[in-house]
Parts: C-alpha cells; structure tokens; sequence
C-alpha cells in the first residue's frame, strides 16, 4: 500500500471515529431512497439552510482532511492573488537563501538579487507577474497598509530606510532579504522601524487541532442530513471493493449534498477519498 493511501484510509478511520455509532444505510436502493427522500423534502427556504449547512460541511471537512487552503475572509484590499498565500511567497524566497546580491538583479542569470528584485522574482516563481513595480519604492504602494509590525505576518513586504529597503516578512520580527553588496539572501531580524509595511497576499488557512476539526464536523453532521448520509457511506465501504449498488448510492449521496460552490467542493472532496481508498 503507497504511503499516499495509507494516510487517505488513516483520514477516513479519523473521521468514521467522529460520526459512529452512526448506522451506514445498505448500498443499493435504501441509501438511494433515503437520499431521495432528503433531497425532495427541501423547500426553497430549506435550501438555503441547506448551502449553508453544506458550507460548515465543507470547511469542517476539509479541516479534518488538511486540504483548507487560503483564508479568504482575510484577503487584503488590492491583493495581488487570493490564492497564493503569504506563506508560499515566504517559501519561494527561501529558495534563494544565499544568493548573491547584485545591484538590479532579478534572475539568477545575472549573478544574484537586490532587494527589490528578490521580491519580484519570488512573487513571478508563484505566477505573480502583473502590477508588481520593479524598484523598493514603488512596490511599497502594493496591497493595503500594516499598522504596525506586531501586527505583520508571513509574506507582509517590510519596506525600510524610507522606501530604500525592502524584505519579506517571516515571523517572529525576521525578514528574509537580499542585504547590500558583499553580502547574500538571508534571514535575519528587522533591524529598524519599517517605514511602512504592505500586506499583499492572503494568508493560509490555519490548520486547527483534532478537537475543534471534530467539534465542527460534528455540528456541520447535525445539521445536514444528506452529509451524514455521504460521510457514512464512505466511511463504511474503505477499503472494500466497490460494487456498482454502492458506487450508485454514494454517488447520490454526494449529489444530495447540493447545488453551488459548497455542495460541489464537499462532493469532490469526498469523491477523492473515495477513489483514493478504494
């Protein structure tokens, strides 16, 4: 068994721990019925209640699965992505730890980076090209304003010495940044009161602990049947061989789980547990 799997039905047996004693309908035309049932009993308020229900679902769901991605409630005015994360340009930039620094170098084909460049040539390594200024002291107009630097987080752009300087934020009042001539791309503290500081990127969802993820999961299961319904039949069939009755019933199942954005994340999430366990 591949390491890629293992850790799929390890998912699984963490999430079936969660939602028994739960009853796992029989494959076949019960579960198709009791899906039918669900999802004909939903009146127009209902559905309502029910895309919402399917979005705690969905968040919950992919808590326990580690797949939460970008937080978007927490994107930035003016945002240069809101997919990529502050976090992904903080390891973009890492790959260039010890790098020369090279007055106007934004490749390594010139021999190294300046500042400004490290920034320009990490945020393009992440697909980033568009509206980003080439020199410190236009990309420190980019994104919105961070008052302060207790409030920075990975990826905020410090910009120094009155728009001269520029770095990228890391944490923990560090910065990695191309420093001057004679020396290389590096880590180290922010060494001045940043002239101003721009957030340009969301950051990562955070990753919460088995209590909360199952505290959630347990209350998007309470209040949405046709995801009890689906979860319950993924869980009961890992690992087994699926025949064509149960493939039917779990595909109505996920159908159930409703129309828009969240009813089709949370399907394709469960789908691809499914496919990865069986």
């Amino acid at each position: 068994m591949t390491g890629g799997v293992a850790a799929v039905q390890a998912r699984i047996a963490e999430i079936r721990a969660y939602v028994e004693p739960a009853t796992v309908p029989a494959a076949g035309a019960t579960a198709a019925a009791g899906v039918s049932a669900s999802a004909s009993g939903v009146s127009a308020s209902g559905s309502a209640a029910s895309a919402a229900a399917g979005t705690d679902f969905a968040a919950a769901l992919a808590q326990l699965t580690g797949t939460a991605g970008a937080d978007l409630g927490t994107v930035p005015a003016h945002a240069l992505s809101t997919t990529v994360t502050g976090q992904d340009l903080v390891e973009a930039a890492k790959k260039y730890l010890g790098t020369p620094y090279v007055w106007g170098g934004e490749s390594l084909a010139e021999g190294g980076l300046d500042c400004s460049g490290l920034v320009l040539r990490s945020l393009a390594d992440l697909g980033i090209t568009s509206g980003v200024p080439r020199v410190a002291r236009d990309q420190a107009t980019l994104g919105e304003a961070v008052p302060s630097l207790d409030q920075a987080l990975p990826g905020d752009l410090v910009v120094l010495n009155g728009g001269k300087h520029i770095g990228i934020y890391v944490g923990d009042g560090q910065m990695i940044d191309a420093p001057k001539p004679g020396k290389s791309v590096t880590i180290r503290d922010v060494y001045a009161e940043p002239t101003t500081i721009r957030r340009i990127l969301p950051q990562a969802a955070a990753t919460p602990t088995a209590a909360p993820a199952s505290a959630a999961l347990s209350s998007a299961l309470a209040s949405t049947a046709a995801g009890q319904n689906a979860l319950a039949l993924l869980t009961g069939s890992a690992g087994a061989t699926a025949g064509s009755g149960t493939t039917g019933s779990l595909t109505q199942a996920l159908g159930a789980l409703g129309p828009g954005s969240a009813g089709a994340s949370t399907s394709s999430l469960l789908t691809s547990l499914w496919g990865a366990a069986s």
